[in-house]
């Protein structure tokens, strides 16, 4: 039987497909989402939401609903050998917009999932990419469901399968890595202690030799006193991988420990006397640290845990995903319009390979060593568990400073930062630049010190051309004053010179963000020629 076609099919509904589906659609992308699993699954796997996620959340405008059911994360609490060893701050510096914060998966995938109902596309549950085949027009796909067998051709497939992803495998992308020897419980229960709110609790008992044998991480989650736990397996509950590709990584069915396992390690771990009550649920899970040799092939790609898994040390491999998702998908909407040129697809993997293996290393750097194995300053390694420092500086699509590095602030590459105090000319109170960016593609900022400012009308002529909904373009006066009624472009005022000090412009400059929050260019002086040719790097009809 033929199944409907569409232009992307995407394989996995868990955070990572479902955001490609969302940002597909979102785009006018038409989009099948399939999962094997007949219903969302009750459990509260991946629980930490980075504040890189929570800006990605706000420019798709689902942002709120996401803050309204999270519970906020504001430090950790160690222990080791039932002694307080320290207790770590995760408040971001000024200027960044969201902090960090906790839900369990299922809400996650609820918010996405109804989100993307807002776009008329629903999770076709119960139903299994089974094989694929891709030829120069397109992939061939057969799924198996309820109702039988189809096949359905797509312009694209993307794998956001999990960690024994058909897709990779049908592809034959190598998937090099190991495993830690280790077993854990996961629990989601209540605990009575008096540990401060919003904090995270870590506690270690070490052997005569120093090293970790026993082993506790408590995750606050929604609800009064509940918390994801995180414990070493103990022997009755021990026993070989079943895993039949080799890949030992996630939860484990079969075995479940029982409220009485969680509450023998809290007996001997936790820093207060505490009871464990209302186990919602529970499972043993193993971890790997693996990542694929590169990110697709052809017309089919992976991305989340089909490409890379690691420990869930700084709560990175969700985020991770979902930001692999978000790059992919702005670019196979292009791509599915007819506009991208072939480097802008390449790029993902440009792009996304070296961070997922850069967070991989760093993961199992900390599972083994701690955060320590990294000698950073303490702001330097919060910003990079946050997420906020990564970036595509050798990417091929973004255009590379002049010979003076294009003067301080952000370079092309570099995530766009959020600043404060822009002043429009009709609503009397001050945006954020991450509010101009909110569902957005890519937005041009013309910022001078004078909406006079030679050059800026020329400039500004050159989105004409553009296909609508392509590019925004704004002009940013960071000497305020007066917009004259002929200003080409919409004005907003640097008011308080928060964008001025944060990107540092000295000079009339352009800056192009891309619809993922990083810079595309920066164009110092902006001319026409030069924002003519980073488009054109990207697009086939500038």
């Amino acid at each position: 039987m033929h199944g409907e076609p569409a232009d992307v099919l995407v394989a996995g509904a868990g955070p990572v497909g479902l955001t490609a589906a969302v940002e597909l659609r979102r785009r006018g992308v038409a989009c099948r989402i399939v999962d094997r699993l007949p219903e969302r699954l009750p459990y509260a796997k991946a629980v930490g939401i980075q504040p890189r996620t929570l800006e990605l959340w706000d420019r798709m405008g689902l942002v709120r609903t996401a803050l309204d059911a999270a519970v906020p994360l504001y430090g950790q609490l160690v222990y080791s050998d039932g002694v307080e060893r320290a207790r770590l701050d995760m408040a971001v510096p000024p200027g960044i917009p969201y902090g960090f914060a906790a839900l369990p998966q299922y809400e996650t995938e609820r918010i996405l999932e109804e989100f993307l109902a807002r776009f008329g596309t629903r999770i076709e549950r119960g139903t299994e990419l089974v094989s694929f085949a891709q030829d120069d027009d397109g992939v061939t796909c057969r799924l198996v469901g309820a109702g039988g067998e189809e096949e359905v051709r797509t312009r694209f497939l993307v794998g956001c399968d999990g960690a024994h992803s058909l897709v990779r495998k049908g592809l034959g992308l190598s998937f090099e890595g190991g495993a830690f020897p280790e077993e854990y419980m996961l629990a989601d229960a209540a605990v009575d202690w008096d540990l401060p709110y919003g904090y995270t609790v870590r506690a270690m008992h070490h052997d005569g030799d120093g090293k970790v044998d026993d082993l506790l991480v408590c995750i606050p989650l929604p609800g009064e006193g509940r918390y994801r736990l995180s414990m070493l397996v103990p022997p009755e509950l021990s026993s070989p991988s079943a895993a039949a590709d080799g890949v030992a990584h996630g939860l484990e069915g079969g075995r479940r420990p029982e409220l009485r396992h969680v509450q023998a390690v809290l007996d001997r771990l936790s820093p207060r006397p505490v009871t464990a009550s209302d186990l919602r649920w529970s499972s043993i899970f193993r971890i790997s640290h693996r990542i694929v040799d590169r990110y697709g092939d052809g017309r089919v790609f992976v991305a989340g845990d089909a490409a890379h898994i690691h420990p869930p040390t700084g709560a990175q491999g969700m985020n991770t995903g979902i930001q692999d998702a978000w790059n992919l998908a702005w670019k196979l909407a292009a791509a599915v319009g007819g506009s991208a040129r072939p480097r802008l697809l390449a790029s993902y993997d440009a792009e996304r390979r070296p961070v997922g293996e850069e967070v991989v290393g760093r993961t199992v750097r900390h599972a083994a060593e701690g955060v320590q194995a990294d000698p950073e300053d303490g702001n330097t390694l919060l910003l990079r568990e946050a997420q906020l420092l990564l970036g595509y500086p050798d990417s091929p699509i973004v255009r590379a400073p002049g010979p003076d590095g294009g003067g301080p602030g952000p370079r092309p590459g570099d995530r766009a930062p959020d600043c404060d105090g822009l002043v429009g000319r009709i609503a009397s109170h001050p945006l954020r630049l991450h509010e101009l960016l909110r569902g957005s593609e890519h937005v041009l900022l013309v910022c001078a010190p004078r909406a006079d400012t030679p050059g800026v009308p020329g400039l500004a002529a050159l989105t004409g051309g553009l296909p609508a909904g392509r590019l925004t373009a704004y002009a940013v006066l960071t000497e305020g004053g007066t917009a004259p009624a002929w200003a080409p472009l919409p004005v907003f005022l640097d008011a308080r010179g928060d964008f001025a000090r944060v990107y540092g412009v000295r000079e009339p400059t352009a800056f192009v963000i891309r619809p993922d929050g990083y810079l595309g260019a920066r164009l110092t002086p902006p001319t026409a020629a030069g924002l003519a040719a980073y488009l054109s790097g990207l697009f086939a009809d500038r």
